[in-house]
């Protein structure tokens, strides 16, 4: 019996009817990945000036209201924390309109839940989303010394006042062991709202992941070629506390030679279950880079129960990922590109998806703002 499912086997292999050939395989990695393309629509440059005597900048992660057609930028002042809602006004053209001008519509001060501006120097704030109650949710990176508290928190859009916190696992959190937790200025950056809740009361799930790996999850006198992230999955009902489905291993892109600094700083999820788009960056002695990966849950291992990813992680299943767009290639120099969301459709249809710069508070940085057309 074992000789005849043998014969078998190279039958269907030398027929082409079974998953043995290369050709088989591609085609399967294919039907894993969306058909996603990306094509530069519009750059703008954003004044740095902001209301209220408060320079604008540090604007690390934004989020689009299709509601009110607006924008908001969250700002990594440690000295105010707060953020911005901003207009887009276009330049009518039939296929891709072009960006006429991004204004400053208003700036809200973040405050504690008993309504008192947070205090200063104790925040980090990286990523930033919107619910589909309307609120929204901003993540901190946190500090190793304790003097900045990594949070994952939603607080409500129009008085800036915090309603709710979720729980950070504990391998997350900084303590007296620096081989644990987050590393310094290494925290939560990305942040993202999984689409489709029908009302505002429905359940949805929210994504976020540190920039780069935890303490315990490498070696830093021998770093891997490929640094490995928690991507943590929760599932937010208004009905109770949110809720911690599952953590699964993403790596990071092997970084191009002569890199000073490299990270995820943003992902955004798209209608396609299981499928978002991640923004890496990178800094050199010539400057940032970046590039967008498509990444796909794909049965994916949950790792909530692995201690450590040094020697553990070869029978662990990550997120997959592909290469989408090397921003390098573009006919533009990049500044340091930190916050990404779906934005407006274009007249056709398709979407746009919008990527904004941190520019550090630096006189040699800019507010810079690319605007792509995402063809799925």
């Amino acid at each position: 019996m074992g000789r005849f499912w043998s014969f078998l086997l190279v039958a269907l292999c030398l027929l082409g009817l079974g998953a043995c050939s290369p050709l088989s395989q591609v085609q399967a990695e294919d039907r894993l990945f969306a058909d996603i393309s990306l094509e530069l629509a519009d750059a703008y440059i954003l004044p740095a000036t902001g209301p209220e005597n408060l320079p604008l900048g540090g604007l690390s992660g934004w989020a689009y209201d299709r509601q009110q057609d607006l924008f908001y930028a969250i700002s990594d002042d440690k000295q105010k924390p707060r953020f911005y809602t901003l207009k887009a006004e276009w330049e009518k053209q039939e296929r891709s309109p072009q960006l006429k001008e991004i204004r400053v519509e208003n700036v809200t001060l973040l405050k504690d839940a008993q309504g008192n501006p947070l205090k200063p120097n104790q925040w980090d704030l990286e990523g930033l989303a919107l619910s589909p109650e309307g609120a929204l949710w901003v993540s901190s990176e946190g500090a190793r010394d304790g003097t900045q508290t990594p949070f994952l928190a939603k607080f409500d859009r129009q008085s800036g006042r915090l309603l709710e916190t979720l729980t950070i696992p504990a391998a997350f959190i900084p303590g007296a062991d620096p081989r644990r937790g987050l590393r310094n200025n290494l925290g939560f950056e990305a942040l993202a709202l999984a689409p489709g809740a029908a009302l505002p009361s429905d359940p949805y799930r929210l994504f976020t992941a540190p920039e780069s790996a935890l303490a315990q999850d490498l070696d830093p006198d021998a770093p891997p070629e490929r640094l490995p992230l928690r991507w943590l999955h929760y599932l937010v009902n208004s009905g109770g506390p949110a809720v911690l489905l599952a953590e699964h291993l993403y790596y990071l892109d092997p970084p191009p030679p002569g890199t000073l600094l490299q990270g995820l700083s943003e992902m955004a999820a798209l209608s396609r279950e299981g499928t978002f788009l991640a923004l890496e960056r990178t800094l050199d002695l010539t400057g940032f880079g970046a590039k967008l990966f498509q990444v796909v849950n794909a049965n994916a291992t949950d790792t909530r129960t692995v201690a450590s990813f040094q020697g553990n992680s070869a029978d662990l299943i990550p997120l997959q990922k592909r290469l989408l767009l090397d921003l390098n290639t573009l006919d533009l120099e990049l500044d340091n590109l930190e916050g990404m969301t779906l934005g407006p459709r274009f007249p056709d249809g398709a979407e746009s998806l919008w990527l904004i710069s941190d520019n550090n508070f630096r006189p040699d940085q800019v507010i810079q703002i690319l605007v792509f057309r995402l063809r799925a």
